[in-house]
């Protein structure tokens, strides 16, 4: 196996000129790589972009956190810059919807803007409830722009937890 030869000509010929490698020689182009990503990435983009199944506009969605205690859910949705009455809750059909329009302010004067990064328009949401809930004891408070919906769990939900102590085996 060893002692063969063949008569394939092993040449190296390179097209460019020569140049030491240094173990750093890839990260310039893993840099500029990362960046596009990044760029392709940047929050104040997420906004424009079309949805590709749709061509529509991603819409406006509020962050929202839900929260359970013994007596019943709380969800708190986050809606700077708006008033109580631009703020519309519903409840149909075992959903619970969050809805609103946030108009755009327009400032006057010679402020030329280099980065506007502050959304408007309309808005919503929709949580699933949980079936436990007491739908006539909903409330709804807004402070601070943030928007706290209580929601009591029934008395047949609250009459039925059960708490089971865990014995050591």
């Amino acid at each position: 196996m060893f002692g063969k030869s063949t008569n394939v000509p092993v040449t190296r010929e390179s097209s460019t000129p020569s140049r030491s490698l240094s173990p750093w020689t890839g990260f310039g182009s893993l840099r500029d790589e990362m960046e596009r990503l990044f760029d392709n990435f940047e929050p104040r983009l997420w906004f424009d972009r079309p949805l590709a199944e749709s061509g529509q506009i991603f819409p406006l969605c509020p962050a929202i956190d839900l929260t359970e205690s013994e007596k019943g859910y709380a969800i708190t949705a986050e809606l700077p810059g708006l008033e109580p009455d631009a703020i519309h809750v519903k409840i149909s059909n075992g959903t619970l919807t969050i809805s609103g329009e946030k108009s755009e302010e327009k400032t006057e004067g010679d402020a030329s803007y280099h980065l506007s990064e502050r959304r408007w328009g309309s808005f919503q949401r929709t949580i699933r409830m949980p079936e436990n809930v007491e739908q006539d004891k909903i409330d709804a408070q807004f402070s601070k722009g943030v928007l706290t919906i209580h929601m009591p769990k029934s008395k047949a939900a609250l009459a039925s937890e059960k708490t089971i102590k865990v014995k050591a085996a």
